[in-house]
């Protein structure tokens, strides 16, 4: 069965595992390109920068976070290459930058990606 790993990048070292994806909307500060050498860097699937922002003054209203960027990626079709692998039975690795481990579009990401999948 597929699984989706969650890492924070900044605890990440090569070499990169298969079908291991940054998905932060900014590059993160102090990683190098190499570090990250084999990381397919999807942009597109993070939250947009007005709600990244927004969620940056607003930490304590991850439920209101999460049903935003939910919407966000119901609208969006950039997920779906990640939603093939998992079908096929791949196992992905999700890596953000966020220091809270448990509040992060990684997080909102996997549940959203499970939920497709799992119908």
């Amino acid at each position: 069965m597929a699984e989706i790993h969650l890492r924070r990048v900044y605890d990440f070292s090569a070499p990169a595992p298969e079908y291991c994806y940054l998905i932060d909307r900014l590059w993160p500060r102090g990683i190098s390109k190499e570090r990250l050498q084999g990381v397919e860097w999807l942009k597109q699937v993070a939250p947009d920068n007005a709600l990244r922002q927004w969620f940056h003054q607003h930490t304590d209203q991850w439920d209101v976070f999460a049903q935003r960027y939910r919407q966000q990626l119901a609208e969006s079709d950039a997920w779906q290459p990640l939603r093939v692998l998992l079908q096929q039975g791949k196992s992905l690795t999700l890596l953000y930058g966020s220091k809270d481990t448990q509040h992060n579009q990684g997080v909102v990401l996997r549940d959203f990606l499970l939920d497709q999948i799992n119908g």
